[in-house]
């Protein structure tokens, strides 16, 4: 257009990219979760990976107690309290992976950051998101498949209400510590609670906010599968919801770990480097070792089989 000035040359941002300093972050793992349940639970150590649980035999030796006044000269009954023969014993499991690095790699690209660290950050980070896991699902000692018979209930509605969860805290009243539920569970909660026109009360663990019903803090994991999956496909689902009560003292559940691991800057881990092979690539062999035992029955309840699927439509 007549008038007007041309536009003047000007370094582009692209060739001034090539003599910048780019500040870069260290690898960001999407996958990860903040694995509340082993942060909730109480940790025992244990020096050779074996936690025998020692129980009384219940019904058949009870142990019979006489209240007197003064003057009765009643017999004192008599008796002793018998224990199992055969009590379980909980043995320490093991997550393991190998991480392989080429020590050419490590030599020349290890600034700002030590590619052996992140490498072994990463497969740390792994393992425990696969602790957690195994807490909660593990045939041997998992939550999940080791409640109880009789500490598990069935939803009355299908979705997850406040009855439910009532029911759950009946099963698990001796100082019940938390609900565990998949995120997508905690949500059809809240609306269930919503559409009776109870919202729960949130209380703060760890810096962050958790939904609560009769004060007990609903922790959200994404190790109680919908439909087998981590991330539900659609919108519907079934999934289960646990109660528990951790502590020794309180006969509860708590977490197992082996103590005075080599390498072990993380609590059951144990890191050993495996040497280089003729190649250059140095192998070190990563192993976490821990367990659950559940101390009494009534320690944990699981509503079973609860959709999360039930939306509801509110007038404007």
């Amino acid at each position: 257009m007549a008038g007007t000035s041309p536009i003047a040359p000007a370094l582009s941002a692209q060739a001034a990219y090539q003599l910048a300093n780019v500040t870069k972050t260290d690898a960001q793992f999407g996958s990860l979760t903040p694995r509340w349940l082993p942060r909730f639970l109480d940790w025992k150590a244990l020096e050779t990976g074996i936690y025998r649980l020692n129980k009384v035999k219940e019904g058949e030796t009870p142990l019979d107690a006489l209240c007197r006044g003064a003057g009765d000269n009643a017999n004192v009954p008599e008796g002793f309290v018998d224990y199992e023969t055969a009590p379980r014993e909980y043995r320490l499991g093991s997550i393991s992976t190998v991480i392989n690095i080429d020590t050419r790699i490590a030599d020349l690209y290890s600034s700002p950051y030590d590619q052996v660290n992140e490498q072994i950050r990463l497969a740390v980070e792994s393992l425990k998101e696969r602790q957690e896991s195994q807490l909660i699902n593990s045939d041997d000692y998992g939550l999940l498949k080791n409640a109880a018979d009789s500490q598990r209930v069935k939803s009355i509605s299908g979705s997850p209400t406040p009855d439910d969860f009532d029911e759950l805290i009946s099963k698990v009243w001796k100082e019940p510590s938390f609900f565990l539920a998949h995120p997508r569970a905690v949500a059809a909660f809240g609306r269930e609670c919503t559409r009776r026109g109870v919202p729960p009360a949130t209380v703060s663990y760890y810096g962050s906010n958790f939904l609560t019903w009769r004060g007990i803090p609903i922790v959200p994991t994404d190790k109680l599968f919908v439909d087998g999956h981590k991330v539900p496909k659609s919108k519907t689902g079934k999934t289960n919801v646990l109660l528990v009560r951790t502590g020794e003292a309180k006969r509860g559940v708590i977490g197992l770990h082996q103590s005075n691991l080599p390498g072990g800057a993380v609590r059951g881990l144990a890191i050993r480097f495996m040497g280089v092979d003729k190649n250059g690539i140095a192998s070190y062999l990563l192993s976490v070792y821990c367990a659950l035992a559940i101390l009494a029955d009534d320690a944990v309840a699981v509503l079973e089989n609860v959709d999360v699927g039930n939306y509801y439509k509110y007038e404007k």
